[in-house]
């Protein structure tokens, strides 16, 4: 019968346990002795319930299935977490602007959007990131690699979210619609750009004379005719352009290509 009185008292921090076995496994982060080893990869833990966890990761058992959507997990623990997507429920509150999260651990991503905070650096190029996955994302500049590979064209790609957009040239997906026209668009960048011909809005400006562009790209293309440098030239003819696109055009002129005919 447990009477709930602490009388076991651990002699280095004097917190006090119910039951020996308790007071045994705290000593352990005093000790630090890690008894329990998994016999797969030799790992060891303080505890044998974090082995039990920890061997689910060979096993590949997940016990915990949730009744709503059926979604299985390895740990009760994410299972709780994972509930509080059907639910709605964001327990953890930021004290600076009072958003919600379902997890602990994304309001700690959040408040490093009010302290500045950026834990995590690249140790090529010395850019610090507020979260360590935007850090693996952005080695992948360094190490060219990509991971994300497109099962129609074999492209691949750095991140995910890029595979995922280009995938939709392949099935013609547009998942996004402009709530004015209808037009629809492959990725909400293009739709943000194109909604800008309805407000009028123009957030690009030229530093030089002031002209407004709805793109950025269109900008860039503006601010050439400022400068004296022509940056697209003709190796043949020695003849420069401010504009890929004019290039383009001229280089026909040496190669004879009419890409255009009459369907009449």
């Amino acid at each position: 019968m447990h009477t709930g009185k602490k009388s076991y008292n651990c002699p280095d921090c004097s917190k006090r346990f119910s039951l020996n076995s308790h007071l045994v496994q705290h000593q352990r982060t005093h000790t630090g002795e890690k008894p329990f080893e998994c016999p797969d990869c030799g790992k060891s833990y303080s505890q044998k319930s974090s082995l039990v966890v920890h061997q689910r990761t060979h096993t590949g058992e997940k016990p915990f299935e949730c009744p709503v959507c059926g979604k299985r997990f390895s740990r009760n623990s994410s299972l709780v977490k994972h509930q509080r997507t059907h639910k709605g429920e964001k327990p953890f509150e930021c004290p600076d602007c009072g958003k919600g999260f379902s997890q602990n651990s994304s309001l700690v991503i959040h408040q490093r959007t009010h302290t500045g905070e950026k834990p995590f650096e690249c140790s090529d190029c010395g850019k610090r990131f507020s979260w360590n996955s935007a850090l693996v994302k952005h080695q992948r500049t360094h190490t060219g690699e990509k991971p994300f590979e497109c099962t129609d064209c074999e492209k691949s790609f750095s991140r995910n979210s890029s595979l995922l957009i280009h995938q939709r040239t392949h099935t013609g997906e547009k998942p996004f619609e402009c709530p004015d026209c209808g037009k629809s668009f492959s990725q909400k960048s293009s739709l943000v750009v194109h909604q800008r011909t309805h407000t009028g809005e123009k957030p690009f400006e030229c530093p030089v004379c002031g002209k407004q562009f709805s793109q950025n790209s269109s900008l860039v293309k503006h601010q050439r005719t400022h400068k004296r440098g022509k940056p697209f030239d003709r190796a043949d003819c020695g003849k420069s352009f401010c504009h890929r696109s004019r290039l383009l055009i001229h280089q026909r002129t040496h190669t004879g290509e009419k890409p255009f005919e009459c369907p009449v």
